[in-house]
């Protein structure tokens, strides 16, 4: 029984320390990107409908807050029923591409920051606690860890494609 905990804080270390490193590897996949580039060159996979890279980098850093907040009430609340988000809503609503990509990046990096400390302040009864995700079902803390890092290289793999261009 020791060695599996020890494999999954381990683990958890792991998972933790990869969301730092996918945010750097977006801080140098961004230098030297101007605002032309982050706001025309969009996703030749989706056409005219595409994001560019600001809108992606937005995107990350909207979804860094709607990921903490549901940790914190998976945390806070017995089993609650987690909120979904219209990713395609948002990127009109909060005027994705009139943004500065160098400045939400850096308030990504504070939010990225806080959301690390977050997980690595959890104790063993925390990570054990779960919600209801709305299109997954019964959705652990750890769940919660690993959708940070796919999601991180998802769009990471979409940004260097816009920027392939």
């Amino acid at each position: 029984m020791a060695t599996i905990d020890c494999d999954i804080l381990r683990l958890r270390a792991g998972q933790i320390r990869l969301m730092g490193d996918t945010v750097a590897i977006l801080g140098h996949m961004l230098a030297g990107v101007d605002r032309a580039t982050a706001t025309t060159l969009r996703d030749p996979n989706d056409g005219a409908a595409g994001w560019t890279v600001t809108e992606v980098v937005c995107h990350l850093y909207d979804f860094d807050g709607y990921f903490q907040e549901r940790v914190r009430r998976i945390v806070a609340e017995e089993y609650p029923a987690l909120v979904g988000y219209d990713h395609e809503r948002l990127v009109v609503e909060h005027a994705y591409n009139s943004q500065d990509v160098h400045q939400v990046y850096t308030d990504l990096l504070a939010s990225r920051r806080r959301f690390m400390e977050l997980f690595r302040g959890l104790d063993e009864a925390q990570w054990q606690r779960s919600g209801i995700h709305p299109e997954r079902g019964r959705f652990t803390l750890y769940d919660a860890l690993l959708q940070v890092g796919a999601h991180d290289a998802l769009h990471l793999e979409q940004i260097g494609r816009i920027l392939r261009q």
